[in-house]
């Protein structure tokens, strides 16, 4: 028998800017805890608008089935950030999935790879370098966001250190993840002018 979890998706507590985190405590919506998830969850959904643009490009191009795989990777771990932030420490279980060591080394090591294959930056570049390069480029700049909201979390609640640093690292491999893009599929990528 299939197991529902969701089987009603409205609650009505959001009427009143109200909500509740995992553990069953009512929040604000307005609360530092709720925007750093939420703007996790907005990185999550600008990651699934690359993978469609990835999709729709040529089968046959190189770095479209790499790309997929590292993009369905970190919206996975996404999600398991945004359950650690909707959840109290006290409330965290032993088991509880939690992002550490192993993630940003991995994001590393991909940064790593695609670096061998760039020429060193010797300017500021504009965000652009074709359609996934653009919105990489905003990925990066939402990872970004909710880095910093994040960091907000941690000042009030000390709350969220390790997901801080993955959310560190993650913008930089969105970085390099759209110069990369740019350079595997030819797009120019424009210099800053001073």
């Amino acid at each position: 028998m299939a197991r529902h979890r969701l089987t009603r998706i409205y609650t009505r507590t959001g009427d009143q800017g109200r909500t509740r985190l995992a553990g069953g405590q009512e929040q604000s919506k307005a609360s530092a805890r709720i925007a750093a998830y939420g703007t996790v969850d907005e990185l999550s959904s600008v990651l699934g608008v690359v993978r469609a643009h990835n999709r729709s490009r040529s089968p046959g191009a190189a770095v479209r089935q790499e790309l997929e795989e590292w993009l369905e990777r970190l919206q996975h771990e996404l999600f398991v950030a945004g359950g650690e932030l909707a959840t109290l420490p006290a409330d965290r279980s032993p088991q509880m999935r939690v992002l550490g060591k192993a993630e940003w080394s991995w994001l590393e090591a991909r940064m790593d790879q695609m670096n061998e294959t760039l020429g060193p930056l010797t300017e500021f570049i504009l965000p652009g370098g074709g359609i996934l390069g653009a919105n990489l480029h905003l990925a990066r700049t939402v990872c970004r966001r909710a880095e910093r909201d994040v960091v907000l979390l941690l000042e009030q609640e000390r709350d969220g250190a390790g997901v801080v640093q993955y959310l560190n690292r993650l913008s930089d491999f969105l970085f390099v993840a759209a110069r990369w893009v740019a350079h595997e599929t030819g797009e120019p990528e424009q210099l800053w002018k001073r």
